[in-house]
């Protein structure tokens, strides 16, 4: 029997989890909740299921910021396929996250072992796809080192390895910004910082061009102001500032030898997708990846977007999914 309309709307949850959660670092989490979305039906044979794992500032519903990859009809389908996101960890939309700055450093592994509770507590034995962008392609990565055969297939997005000292750079001059700052204005600045990275030279030559020669009020000033007031108005200043030490803390070889070794593990059928703009992760990183994981596929996407591409190139990501996967 098809689904229904009804059957196939997200589903949220929260998973409180009894046991201390101890981290990486040593310290630990009590009284850990996990906030995830669920988008379709587990079928029979729990053989159905796509993992997603969010970006930065995203949340656990996918539908909701990746709409055109994520849906009915899409390239990722709740109409016949289980789809499971959870917020990650450190996070501020319903998952344990920072109220101040005493929170422990929490990093990429920490956020995969929230995912294996919670895993866990949904039965799921075997994941038909994984797939991430940015710093959810980090998690996906991390994980897929991990357990090597537990994902049939891979697809992360504009990530990497080990994130670059170009890319912490980006993340401690926003820390900057937040730790010298007034805490609102400061989140505002480093949002602002931000979108230098994840946009392209050309986005803004594009998108905010002036051609009225004027001498102040400029439209890429007015836009980075936008971009900094908008995420103040629905993100958490200290999870911003954790989680982006935590994307700093990635690197899949931590404990594996060398990420070579590490990525040589995955089993997975692996699709390695990059952004042809994008400064902050650049394809370079990504055919690194592609380089090392046994049988592993490279494609690179065209987008004027940088960074931002892998969330808003869907009509060709969709494209080299569906092929992958052989649809």
């Amino acid at each position: 029997m098809p689904n229904t309309i009804e059957q196939i709307q997200p589903k949220s949850a929260i998973l409180k989890v009894e046991e201390p959660f101890i981290l990486e670092c040593g310290d630990t989490l009590r009284n850990v909740r996990i906030s995830y979305t669920t988008y379709g039906n587990l079928n029979s044979e729990k053989t159905n299921v796509v993992w997603v794992f969010h970006a930065l500032t995203a949340n656990g519903n996918p539908a909701e910021w990746w709409p055109e990859l994520v849906g009915p009809g899409k390239a990722i389908d709740p109409e016949n396929k289980f789809i499971i996101c959870a917020n990650m960890l450190g996070s501020c939309y319903g998952t344990t996250g920072p109220k101040n700055y005493n929170f422990p450093l929490v990093t990429i592994r920490d956020m995969v072992k929230a995912h294996k509770v919670l895993r866990n507590h949904l039965g799921i034995e075997k994941i038909q796809l994984g797939i991430g962008g940015s710093m959810g392609g980090q998690q996906l990565l991390e994980w897929a080192v991990e357990e090597p055969t537990l994902f049939e297939h891979i697809v992360p997005l504009a990530t990497n390895a080990f994130h670059s000292p170009w890319g912490i750079a980006f993340n401690e001059a926003q820390r900057m910004a937040l730790e010298n700052i007034d805490s609102a204005k400061g989140l505002e600045a480093a949002r602002a910082i931000a979108m230098l990275s994840y946009r392209h030279y050309n986005t803004y030559d594009k998108t905010q061009r002036d051609i009225d020669q004027r001498w102040d009020d400029f439209s890429a000033s007015s836009y980075q102001r936008y971009q900094g007031e908008k995420l103040r108005k629905r993100f958490s200043v200290e999870s911003y500032y954790y989680l982006s030490k935590a994307m700093d803390s990635h690197h899949v070889g931590r404990h594996f030898g060398s990420a070579e070794t590490a990525l040589k593990r995955i089993q997975s059928k692996a699709l390695i997708i990059g952004i042809d703009t994008d400064i902050l992760f650049p394809p370079q990183e990504q055919q690194y990846i592609a380089g090392l994981i046994p049988g592993a596929e490279f494609r690179l996407v065209t987008s004027a977007f940088g960074h931002d591409g892998f969330l808003t190139e869907a009509e060709q990501i969709s494209e080299l999914i569906n092929e992958f996967l052989n649809y």
